[in-house]
């Protein structure tokens, strides 16, 4: 294994994700993986990479990384302002860098987590079948933890296509991160909804609270009240919104528990997923309801966006 960069600065919290391990869920482990998997995917596509490879994944400020060996990497995601070696440089685009070249960042400017993607991938733990880092079970990743100063990354492998420096993926086929309206379709328990309640859910403004990370969202807004018998606990997914006594609703996010009996309200779908893995505390967003079909479609379009890169 070739080491290519070294961390001087981890940044807030920077971590190693692929795209999780969906098939420990039945085991009660939590299926993980990249927050934006869109963004994921794109950058390792960018760099010639399966989109399922292992990635960097970092919140709210970026790492100061020094290049050991030469490397073509690819940042996508949230806007960090990134620098190689003071220069600006754009995101959602392929970029070689040399041995000795720093790449570090400026001030956030727009969303919560942004993608470094290696050509090859990244070499990490593998625990149940997939190298994403779970803080919890401190398993996958480096150690199962966040990475800090001093910390290396190497390429797991050679890339499966060639490298090819500037690659970029267009604005208009990216998740338009500025819009936090949330597409999601009525949940399995929406009727324990009273109609004022199912009219506050979609037509009212939720803010997003200091109790928020990679497991989901608390918000802040108007109380949802919910009726019915107590539920027994069933399987969740990402995006579910459940309604807990206190009537505020929870987002649930990457890091979800795998099971529970608060009443599912509504479900973000999975193309909308990629904006609400941006949001940060304090932003403001509110949930569209769409059907079925339009979530197809929806979905369909960000998948065609990743087709053109391969």
């Amino acid at each position: 294994m070739t080491v290519v960069l070294r961390l001087n600065e981890p940044g807030l919290f920077t971590t190693v994700q692929d795209l999780g391990r969906p098939w420990a869920m039945s085991a009660g482990v939590q299926s993980g993986g990249a927050m934006d998997r869109f963004a994921h995917s794109a950058a390792n596509l960018l760099v010639g990479n399966d989109p399922g490879y292992a990635a960097l994944e970092c919140t709210i400020t970026g790492p100061h990384l020094v290049a050991e060996h030469a490397c073509l990497i690819s940042l996508t995601g949230a806007d960090f302002e990134p620098y190689v070696n003071g220069e600006s440089v754009p995101g959602w685009t392929s970029l070689f860098l040399g041995a000795g070249d720093r790449l570090t960042f400026g001030a956030r400017s727009a969303g919560a987590r942004l993608y470094i993607a290696v050509a090859g991938g990244i070499e990490a733990d593998r625990w149940l079948g997939s190298l994403s880092t779970n803080v919890l079970a401190a398993r996958g990743g480096k150690q199962g933890r966040p990475l800090k100063s001093g910390d290396t990354i190497s390429v797991a492998g050679e890339p499966r296509r060639p490298a090819v420096s500037g690659r970029h993926m267009p604005e208009q086929l990216r998740p338009d991160y500025a819009d936090h309206a949330l597409l999601a379709i009525s949940g399995p328990h929406a009727k324990r909804l009273t109609p004022e309640g199912r009219r506050i859910l979609f037509d009212s403004p939720y803010r997003i609270s200091r109790d928020a990370d990679r497991m989901g969202y608390r918000l802040e807004g108007s109380q949802l009240q919910t009726s019915g018998d107590e539920l027994l606990s069933f399987g969740l997914v990402p995006g579910v919104v459940q309604v807990p006594r206190g009537g505020q609703p929870i987002l649930l996010m990457a890091d979800h528990q795998t099971a529970g009996g608060y009443p599912v309200v509504a479900t973000v779908i999975s193309a909308s997923l990629p904006v609400a893995a941006q949001l940060l505390p304090g932003d403001e967003m509110r949930f569209i309801e769409v059907t079925l079909e339009r979530a197809q479609r929806r979905r369909e379009a960000l998948n065609s966006a990743l087709e053109s890169l391969r």
